[in-house]
C-alpha cells in the first residue's frame, strides 16, 4: 500500500477514485507518566514516555487507515492528513484521513 500526503503518486497514474478512508485511536495519559512527565518539566528535555505513547497512537491510526482503505479495494492513499482533537481532560484523539484511489 502507498500512502502519501501528495494528491497524486508521481510515476503513477490514479485510476479510480474509491473514497473517503480514516483510522483513528483515543489515548488518555497515564497517571504514572504524568508524574515522571512533570519532574521532566522542571528540568527540561524531551518528556520520552509521551513521545512514545505518540508514536504508537499513530502508528495504529495508520495501520486502521490502510486497514479502511484495503477493504475499499485500494492499492494507495493519497492526501493524508492527521488531526488530534482533546477529547476530555487526559485523553486525545489521534485520526488520519485521506482518499482511498487505484493506482497504475
Amino acid at each position: 500500500m502507498i500512502v502519501v500526503t501528495t494528491p497524486d503518486v508521481p510515476g503513477k497514474k490514479i485510476v479510480k477514485v474509491l473514497g473517503l478512508v480514516r483510522g483513528n485511536t483515543i489515548r488518555a495519559r497515564n497517571i504514572g507518566r504524568d508524574i515522571s512527565a512533570v519532574f521532566k518539566n522542571m528540568i527540561g528535555g524531551e518528556i520520552s514516555d509521551y513521545t512514545k505513547m505518540m508514536s504508537e497512537a499513530r502508528e495504529q491510526t495508520l495501520d486502521r487507515l490502510i486497514e479502511d482503505a484495503q477493504q475499499l479495494g485500494a492499492n494507495a492513499i493519497v492526501a493524508v492528513r492527521f488531526s488530534t482533537t482533546s477529547m476530555m481532560q487526559g485523553a486525545a484523539e489521534l485520526m488520519a484521513y485521506g482518499t482511498a484511489v487505484i493506482i497504475e
